[in-house]
Order: C-alpha cells, then sequence, then structure tokens
C-alpha cells in the first residue's frame, strides 16, 4: 500500500507536468525555503545564516508593524516627542508632560528608543533620535500619523474591506469630495487642512525638479487651500496663480495672489489660456473612467503647447515604489475610491484623454512623488 508521504510526493510531481523551467525552480525553491529542516540548517551555516536573519528581521518587522505604528502614535500623542524637541528630559520630567505615570512610561520609552526614536544620554536623560527629530519637525507626517488613527479602525477586518465593497469606512467619509461635489464647508475645511499639511515633501521634489521659469500662467486643479501654488509663486514671482477647486474649498483660499475658480472638475469647464496645469495627488484618488474624463477637461482648457504635470507617489516594482504601491493601495481601499497607479498605468490614461506626449520625470524622493510631464 502507498503510505502517505509518497503520495503526497507522486501528486506534487504530477503537478509539475506542464510546468517551465521557471516554475518549477519558484515550487522546489518555496518548498525548500519553507521547510522547517533546511532552516535549520541554515542557522548552522554561517553563510546562509547572515541571510536568513535579515530575512527573520524584515518578516518580524513585517508582522509588528502595526504595534510600531501605535508606538509612534504614542510618542506623538502624548506629546513627548515635541518635549523632546525643546531639549533632553528626565523620566520624570516626561511623566509630568505626558501624564503617563512612571511605571508604564518606561514601556513607552524603551520601545521608541528600540525603534531609534529616541536615545538616552550617560545621565539618563532622553534626547530626539534621527526618526523623532523628522516626525517632531515635519508638521505633515505628525498630521498624517494622528490621521492613521482612524484608518487604522478601518483596516481591523481587511477581508471584510476587501470582500464586501459596501461596507462603510470612516476613511470614504472623511474624504467627503470622492462622494461628490456636495461637500459642506466644515468637511471642506477639515480634509483640506490635512491635505496642506501633508503636501510640503510633494511641493519641495516637484519645485526641485521642474521649473515654471517659463510659464505664464499656471493652474492648479484640485489645490485645495493652495499651498502649491503659494510655493511656486514665491519662487517666480510673474506667475499667474489660479486655482480650481469645489467652490466651499477654494473660498477657504484667502491668498489675494491667487485666482479662484469653483466647480467640479469632471464636468465644470476650466479656465482656459494656461500655459502650465498642474495635478498634484489627484488622480490616485479616482477611478479611471473619473481620471480620464478630468484628464480630457484638461486638455481642452489648456492652452496651446502647454503643459500637463501630475504629481503623486506611483507603484513600480522594487525600491521607494513598491512601498509606495502597498501602502496607497490598502489606503484607497479604505478610501473607496482610487489606486496608485504606475506611471505607464498613468500615460495610458493620458493617451486615452487625448494627450500625446507623456514622459516620466525624475525626483529625488519618489516615495514623496513622482512627476509625469504631458503634451497635446
Amino acid at each position: 500500500m502507498e503510505s502517505g508521504s509518497a503520495r503526497i510526493e507522486r501528486q506534487g510531481l504530477s503537478q509539475q507536468h506542464g510546468m517551465n523551467l521557471d516554475e518549477r525552480y519558484r515550487r522546489w525553491r518555496n518548498g525548500l525555503v519553507g521547510s522547517a529542516r533546511f532552516q535549520q540548517f541554515a542557522n548552522r551555516f554561517w553563510p546562509l545564516r547572515i541571510i536568513a536573519r535579515r530575512r527573520a528581521a524584515a518578516l518580524f518587522s513585517t508582522v509588528s508593524g502595526f504595534i510600531h505604528s501605535q508606538i509612534l502614535f504614542a510618542c506623538v500623542e502624548s506629546g513627548l516627542l515635541k518635549l523632546l524637541e525643546q531639549g533632553p528630559a528626565t523620566a520624570r520630567e516626561i511623566s509630568q508632560h505626558t501624564g503617563i505615570g512612571e511605571s508604564q512610561l518606561g514601556r513607552l520609552l524603551d520601545a521608541a528608543l528600540a525603534l531609534k526614536l529616541i536615545s538616552r544620554d550617560r545621565q539618563g536623560r532622553w534626547w530626539l533620535d534621527d526618526a523623532g527629530a523628522v516626525v517632531a519637525g515635519n508638521a505633515g507626517i505628525t498630521a498624517m500619523i494622528r490621521h492613521h488613527a482612524m484608518l487604522y479602525r478601518d483596516l481591523a477586518d481587511p477581508l471584510k474591506l476587501l470582500t464586501d465593497e459596501s461596507a462603510p469606512t470612516q476613511t470614504r467619509d472623511f474624504w467627503r469630495y470622492v462622494r461628490g461635489p456636495d461637500v459642506s464647508p466644515a468637511d471642506a475645511a477639515r480634509y483640506s487642512a490635512l491635505m496642506t499639511a501633508s503636501q510640503d515633501m510633494l511641493i519641495e521634489e516637484v519645485l526641485a525638479c521642474r521649473s515654471f521659469a517659463n510659464c505664464r500662467a499656471l493652474l492648479d486643479v484640485g489645490g485645495g487651500e493652495g499651498a502649491f501654488l503659494r510655493a511656486a509663486g514665491a519662487k517666480h514671482a510673474h506667475l499667474k496663480l489660479w486655482l480650481f477647486d469645489l467652490p466651499n474649498v477654494a473660498d477657504s483660499t484667502q491668498d489675494k495672489q491667487i485666482q479662484r475658480f469653483g466647480g467640479d472638475f469632471f464636468t465644470t469647464p476650466l479656465p482656459a489660456g494656461a500655459d502650465c496645469i498642474t495635478l498634484m495627488r489627484v488622480v490616485c484618488d479616482h477611478e479611471d473612467a473619473q481620471v480620464v474624463k478630468l484628464l480630457a477637461n484638461i486638455r481642452r482648457a489648456l492652452a496651446p503647447g502647454g503643459t500637463l504635470l501630475i504629481g503623486e507617489p506611483m507603484a513600480g516594482p522594487g525600491g521607494e515604489a513598491a512601498l509606495a504601491s502597498a501602502y496607497f493601495s490598502f489606503y484607497f481601499l479604505a478610501m473607496r475610491s482610487g489606486r496608485c497607479r504606475t506611471p505607464q498605468q498613468i500615460c495610458a490614461l493620458l493617451k486615452e484623454a487625448g494627450f500625446t506626449k507623456t514622459r516620466l520625470v525624475s525626483t529625488r524622493a519618489p516615495l514623496a512623488a513622482s512627476l509625469i510631464e504631458a503634451r497635446t
């Protein structure tokens, strides 16, 4: 009688019939790496042990990522990082400032030390470490960390989000404009403030790699409170600055140098004549059919020979692009609208909308923003 293990081996071999060499290799490698015997061997053989420990640390980081994010949230929300931004502090001083008892505070301090958010000197005082200094000094990062508390509530049951498209989410409710142009002033002010606070890195990357010196009029579509226009205008004083957004959003922009236009950018004709139009972190918020409609509307408004610039994090096969893709794919799942696209996917939508010339412009930090330039 055939043994169970022999039968499983025979079935595995029969399944390999019809596989190409790459498929057979992947199947063999996954079986090898996943076996306890190979893992024990790798831990004994020092060249493999180095690789195994690195991979194990990466896997543990993935498994424990939510806890790490909650440690960071506690450091922000308690005021710990802002306190240490002013200088070193003892555990007692931190306890008095945060309201956390010293016994429990020790857990937070040790965890933040492990994550290199803070450090401790020989006198036992606590200081900001590099990562903590970046968070404390950047209002946009702090705003997004606080915003994530809502996002994580939506992601508590990711399978439900994936299988039940009608399941309500707080993230969808927060970004009211994706549900239609009927947005109250209060809702517009709430999400516009977060967009403004979190745009700094994107704005810096775009302006570092793209000059508007030869541009006469710059129209920012979906420009919120005008943060990008103000930054561009500060570098190029000759620019005419035009902003288009929902009426309750555009009306909140008080800068006298910015001419404001209100409407629905899918259906309302955009102000004509701008020789450069920008979409900063807008395309990713919407589904393909909506994006094509928006791009076609922009093409009609763009001056002859004008340029459209799309700036946002974009997906890709590795490195920062892969990190952006993993994060934003689930953010937009909770938002119930949009997706993190590759440059190639965005260029395909541009061509469908009538743009004939597209190119990817390199940026220094693709995790903050990639840039696509398009012309008719």
